[in-house]
């Protein structure tokens, strides 16, 4: 879309400075081919890039910005913070608050513990896991990403998935081989798993609802039978809603689904846009945390003020104006609209949507499972996300990432994005 020579300048300085000329891989945009869009400014559902190239944008931050981009009482938040300071390393009232509408609004947590970060979430919480079972093994599906601890690199190898290999370098093979990788929304491999290895488990983590290799949903009985594997061995199950928590409702995916984790991972939306994460459970399994317990777990940063202004903010607007029916509409709307596009023109695609989250995949009819998803058509998706792009509309640069709509995406920009794919198919 129009003039990208700042971007163009600005990236060709960063990859000199920053591996990749990102500071996180999914930024780049090399697998679309193309290089990325610097941005200077956002403002309720668009974006700005520094050639002042304007976009609807879809990919909020990667999931934190449900209210939109500024959304004036979270940057009001955060001035009248600021006045005070940054950061104490100690104790404030907004932790208090905001453990405590947590714990309200998110159905199986007692008690709460703030960081940095979604990887720090769920590696503190696999830690937990381990000391309260005293077992070391975890299982995790294909498809799902809990952040990059080293445990968590991992994926089947070949052979049968319950032999996993590491999938980056740098992590220890000897770690890895204490993750077992299952196909996701597979309780029949799951049930398999637990007859061999049940007394050695530890925990199962899982996105209740898929987001990390495209929008992939829970098929009726998969979370169930999760937690009634996991309550008869004695593992605990561990719901990573980093991305699903107060993005598909209040009480994130275990509220929609009436299925309850022992432990709940969070992070995004808690934040207001800031970095953030938070685990949380009954009482009699967090009370293991240091300093009352045994298992450690520390963090300068944990519960930065600002952090948790924006994160309390963003939570007492969700709860006040309860935005989630609109968010329905508009995202049905947007999967609707899309899916008469492309059935019109005759393709095969797959839309997988719960809330305001929704992928599309080209080329295959269904998506269950990461070994779907791998069977989707990329070179068709790279195509329309550039088409897309240079008409105004600002996707994630990958076929298997989420669409987030947010609050602030109106009417008008649902039929604009529809408008720009008729054009861009």
């Amino acid at each position: 879309m129009g003039n990208n020579t700042i971007s163009e300048e600005l990236y060709s300085k960063a990859v000199e400075l920053i591996p990749g000329g990102v500071n996180s891989p999914v930024r780049a945009f090399r697998s679309v081919g193309l290089h990325p869009r610097f941005i200077k400014s956002g403002s309720g559902c668009r974006v700005m890039d520094e050639d002042g190239n304007s976009f609807v944008d879809y990919v909020c931050s990667w999931g934190p910005l449900i209210l939109g981009h500024a959304h004036p009482e979270v940057l009001e938040a955060l001035a009248l913070t600021m006045k005070d300071g940054t950061s104490f390393g100690a104790p404030t009232r907004r932790e208090i608050e905001m453990a405590e509408l947590i714990a309200e609004l998110v159905p199986s947590i007692e008690m709460v513990r703030l960081v940095s970060s979604g990887t720090e979430a769920t590696m503190s919480a696999i830690r937990l896991a381990r000391g309260y079972t005293g077992r070391d093994k975890i299982v995790k599906f294909s498809g799902c990403y809990h952040g990059h601890s080293d445990g968590l690199l991992a994926k089947a190898g070949s052979g049968a998935a319950t032999f996993s290999i590491p999938d980056s370098l740098g992590a220890p093979k000897s770690l890895v081989e204490q993750t077992i990788v299952l196909p996701y929304n597979d309780i029949e491999s799951m049930g398999r798993c637990f007859e061999e290895f049940g007394s050695e488990i530890a925990a199962v983590i899982v996105e209740p609802v898929a987001g990390n290799m495209g929008v992939v949903c829970p098929v009726p009985g998969f979370l169930r039978g999760l937690r009634d594997i996991c309550s008869k061995s004695g593992a605990l199950l561990i719901f990573d809603e980093v991305i699903s928590g107060f993005r598909v409702g209040l009480g994130g995916a275990q509220e929609l689904y009436k299925v309850l984790p022992d432990l709940t991972c969070l992070g995004k939306i808690i934040g207001g846009g800031l970095p953030v994460g938070a685990f949380g459970g009954p009482r009699r399994i967090m009370e293991l945390l240091a300093p009352v317990g045994g298992v450690y777990q520390a963090g300068t940063l944990s519960g930065n003020p600002l952090a948790v202004s924006a994160g309390l903010t963003t939570l007492k607007i969700l709860k006040r104006d309860n935005p989630y029916q609109s968010l329905e509409n508009k995202s049905a709307r947007l999967a609707d609209g899309l899916g008469k596009i492309l059935s019109a023109k005759g393709l095969k695609f797959s839309i997988n949507r719960v809330g305001s989250l929704l992928s599309v995949f080209f080329g295959v009819d269904k998506v269950n499972n990461y070994e779907d998803a791998g069977k989707a058509d990329r070179s068709v998706f790279n195509s329309f996300f550039s088409n897309m792009l240079e008409r105004g509309v600002y996707l994630a640069p990958s076929a298997f990432e989420a669409w987030f709509v947010s609050a602030a995406h109106l009417g008008a920009d649902i039929e604009f994005t529809l408008e720009c794919a008729e054009k861009s198919i």
